[in-house]
Formats: structure tokens, sequence, C-alpha cells
């Protein structure tokens, strides 16, 4: 009977130290499976943040730039008086000792306080006077208003222009997508001779 006993017992011990072993396997099996789920979403987060920064400092997409302008006007020079520019709509030059402040119009602007805002760095979006309300809607739609003027502008020979200092490209209409490029491109960029001043 003894024997019985002691063999239950040695029995009991077994069963008790495998299910001993059993449980340090399932805790360390838990413990790689949540270090790897742990790795993993450090590696996702980090991921998507080196994504999200580059996607807000890629390149306009190639070739999409491949027409604008470009010239070579010196910054600084103030008149009153009103200027004769060479482009329509101008790009740079003498200028109003004041900026237009940025924002969408309506009316055609003093393009001689345009100029400053381009100085400050603004781009400037103008548009054929004879496009209809929903066109000037959609470029409302696709522009901010930092740094941006948006006005009808007459005799433009082009559904829409944008100009920025020493830059400009003719675009094909309201949903020509080279003017997010443009924006992109050349709001505050570095053609911009005094970026950060007020617009």
């Amino acid at each position: 009977m003894g024997s019985n006993a002691q063999r239950r017992r040695e029995e009991r011990e077994k069963k008790i130290a495998q299910m001993r072993r059993d449980d340090t396997t399932r805790s360390r099996r838990s413990n790689v499976l949540l270090t790897v789920g742990l790795v993993a979403a450090v590696v996702v987060a980090v991921g998507g943040v080196f994504w999200a920064v580059q996607a807000g400092t890629e390149d306009p997409t190639p070739g999409a730039l491949d027409e604008v302008e470009t010239f070579s006007y010196d910054a600084g020079q103030h008149t009153s008086d009103p200027v004769a520019y060479a482009e329509t709509p101008p790009v740079g030059g003498e200028h109003e000792p004041t900026w237009e402040e940025c924002g969408f119009y309506d009316d055609q602007i003093d393009q001689e306080k345009a100029v400053h805002s381009m100085e400050h760095g603004a781009v400037w979006i103008t548009y054929d006077p004879a496009l209809d309300s929903a066109d000037v809607d959609t470029l409302k739609g696709r522009l901010s208003e930092n740094y941006t003027l948006l006005s009808p502008y007459p005799d433009l020979g082009a559904p829409v222009v944008a100009s920025a200092w020493n830059t400009q490209l003719t675009l094909d209409g309201v949903d020509d997508p080279r003017l997010d490029d443009f924006v992109t491109e050349y709001r505050q960029g570095p053609q911009t001779p005094e970026p950060g001043a007020s617009c």
C-alpha cells in the first residue's frame, strides 16, 4: 500500500512539475509575443512619422514645373507711382511701399501692392474675369489664404496664371494639377527676398 501512495505522490509531483514547465513555456511565449508586438508597433509608428515628414518635404511632381518662367528683379525698390510692368501679371520690380493683405478678392487688386506681397513670399493666383463663379469657387477650394493672393486680372490671356517673385506659370484651367506644385514650391520659397514678412 505504501508503494501505491508513493507512486501516486511521484505521479502528482511529475504532473506538478510538468504544469510548472508548461506555465513557464506559456509565460515565455506570451512575453515573446508581447515583445514582438511592441517592436512592430514602434516600427510602424516610426515609419509613419518618417513617411509624414517625407511627404511634407517632397519635391513637387517631377516635370510639373518645367514650364515655369523665371525672371530677375531686384527687391526693395519702392515707389508710389504707377509702374509699367513687362509681364502680365507682374512678377517683380518696383512696387508700392505697402503690400496687399493676403486673401481672396472678387475684384482686381492693386498690382504694385501685390508685387510687394510677393516680395514677402506670397503666391499671386490671377484668373480671367470671364471665369464663371463655380470655377472661381474651385480655385478658392484648392488654396489657402496663407501667403496667397487670389484675384481676377483683365486681359490675362489664360484661364489662370500663378506668380511668385521672379517666377510665373501659365495654367490650363482651374483644375490644372500644376497649381498645387507651384504653390508648394514657391510660397515662401527660396526665391523670396523677404520670407516671413507680413502679408
